[in-house]
């Protein structure tokens, strides 16, 4: 997958965040793109990854040949913004959300595997986008005005050593 943003500030070249006495986690007890976090959406608890950086944003699911059933990954952006995505190099069909900074879901769309057709969205106020199997957002019923728990949010965050509030996420 491929979202269109700049590179975060407070990061190194390769999209790491850079030491900052602010972060609440020592360096050497980071989590990594590669680790998930129990976020809820909706009722449902789910399994994510969080891509954070660019670096991470750009490769996304790429590559993935299974995804777990409640399982996917979250794209955080600083601002609010109209997103695109497409499936370069992803083999899994997925459905993709976008959410608004207050953790409301706006709009849900397909996406086919290696489809480079851009889906974006309509509107130019979200924030994050959450990436799962295709057809996970029917089977549990989650529609636009479901929301992404942002505490549970904040704390995966914080567990990269990133601030919340970079990323307009409440710290509590």
């Amino acid at each position: 997958m491929f979202a269109l943003t700049g590179c975060a500030k407070g990061e190194s070249a390769a999209g790491a965040p850079k030491a900052d006495a602010e972060m609440p986690v020592a360096a050497a007890e980071l989590k990594t793109v590669a680790d998930y976090f129990p976020i809820h959406v909706g009722d449902k608890v789910v399994r994510v990854q969080i891509a954070a950086t660019m670096p991470e944003m750009q490769r996304g699911l790429m590559g993935r040949a299974f995804i777990a059933a409640d399982e996917g990954m979250v794209f955080l952006y600083e601002k609010p913004q109209q997103m695109s995505f497409w499936m370069r190099n992803t083999p899994t069909a997925l459905d993709i959300g976008f959410f608004q900074a207050d953790g409301t879901l706006g709009e849900i769309y397909q996406m086919y595997p290696f489809d480079e057709t851009p889906v974006s969205s309509l509107g130019d106020d979200y924030t994050l986008a959450l990436e799962m199997n295709q057809g996970w957002f029917g089977k549990h019923e989650l529609k636009p005005g479901a929301k992404i728990s942002l505490k549970e949010l904040a704390a995966a965050l914080r567990a990269r050593g990133f601030r919340p509030e970079k990323f307009g996420v409440p710290a509590e």
